[in-house]
């Protein structure tokens, strides 16, 4: 198993919490190696793709990178804190009207 694997970001945990308690279902994903995303958050039977990140400042691995280049499906949303967790909850709740 890659070093990438393996390390989570430190709000890992703390997001999670925040999308499970706004009602989302989140399958944690992050010990998937070859780039896959850390979440699988599901609202309103609609799946995003999640890769949170410690901040704004945080560069993608090579690998995460090539994931994201050749994913046929829906794009991979970066999450870098809780606002961005609640924003994202507040678009799948908008899309489904």
């Amino acid at each position: 198993m890659s070093k990438y694997a393996r390390r989570i970001d430190a709000n890992h945990s703390e997001i999670v919490k925040v999308f499970r308690e706004l009602g989302c279902s989140v399958f944690d994903c992050s010990r998937v190696a070859g780039g896959f995303p850390d979440l699988l958050v599901g609202r309103n039977k609609k799946t995003v793709l999640v890769e949170i990140k410690s901040s704004e400042k945080a560069s993608f691995t090579s690998a995460q990178e090539m994931f994201m280049l050749n994913w046929r499906g829906s794009t991979v949303v970066r999450i870098n804190d809780i606002d961005g967790a609640i924003r994202l909850v507040k678009l799948l709740d908008n899309a489904s009207q």
